[in-house]
């Protein structure tokens, strides 16, 4: 016969008021938090800044200016030739040493201000979706039943709506990713225009980032608000068979017999 274990009385209580903690917590969640926060993310997709048609109205100056042609002459330098100018050039890489950089005329080239207040309002509800999301789920993993007492469909729900829970952690964590993405992509690209003042193409193609950015938070929102829709809806139509599933089905089954 396997000894049982043994556990220090006062952990015991320590995990017990823990698990007492967590089960108030997200309850309340499911109850009170997701349906109030489902209705606020749908006002927010309602905002005049989310709903903006003609995208022409999130472009951003770029703030670099494209330079006058320099024309290079020999003949005020006194060099007479390439030789000499070859041997003065290498002079002055003796002497001074540095790095180079690009001088911005207008001073420094700032991000999209437009896209940078919504994400600046994006990131702390996923950050939140992320936290409230990890609370239920680790309510319903501390209400799975042990092994021995049997598995049957209550408990199937319980693991479903767990790994549906994980799935809604990951996509939100993707989106944040997609943000430092966004910006590190936007980066390189100005620094190409900053070099490469003359091309078109890479003014263009900012503009576009931008464009498809706006269009991207906007889907963030909407998609941050349908994943707090299944959770509730999952754990409003299952409570009894998530807090309960074997009592439940015992119940069932004593009243079809």
């Amino acid at each position: 016969m396997a000894s049982l274990l043994k556990v220090d009385p006062e952990v015991k209580i320590k995990v017990d008021s823990f698990r007492e903690r967590i089960t108030g917590e997200a309850e309340d969640l499911v109850a009170s938090f997701f349906p109030k926060k489902l209705l606020e993310l749908d006002a927010f997709l309602k905002d005049p800044i989310l709903n903006i048609h003609d995208l022409t109205q999130i472009h951003s100056d770029m703030n670099l200016p494209v330079p006058d042609p320099i024309l290079l002459t020999n003949s005020h330098d006194g060099l007479d030739g390439p030789n000499m100018k070859k041997r003065k050039l290498e002079d002055c890489d003796e002497t001074f040493q540095g790095t180079k950089v690009f001088v911005m005329p207008n001073g420094m080239l700032k991000s999209n201000q437009q896209l940078v207040d919504i994400i600046e309002k994006v990131k702390p509800e996923i950050r939140l979706l992320i936290e409230k999301c990890n609370t239920v789920k680790m309510w319903v993993q501390l209400l799975i039943p042990r092994i021995e007492d049997g598995n049957n469909f209550g408990v199937s729900i319980q693991e479903e709506t767990v790994a549906e829970l994980r799935t809604v952690e990951s996509e939100a964590a993707s989106y944040l990713d997609q943000i430092s993405r966004y910006y590190i992509t936007r980066a390189k690209l100005v620094s190409k225009i900053a070099k490469y003042p003359h091309v078109e193409d890479y003014r263009r193609t900012v503009t576009e980032m931008d464009e498809k950015e706006y269009i991207s938070l906007r889907l963030i929102i909407s998609e941050l608000r349908n994943q707090y829709v299944s959770p509730v809806l999952k754990a409003i139509h299952n409570t009894s068979l998530c807090t309960s599933p074997i009592k439940v089905l015992e119940g069932a089954g004593a009243r079809n017999s």
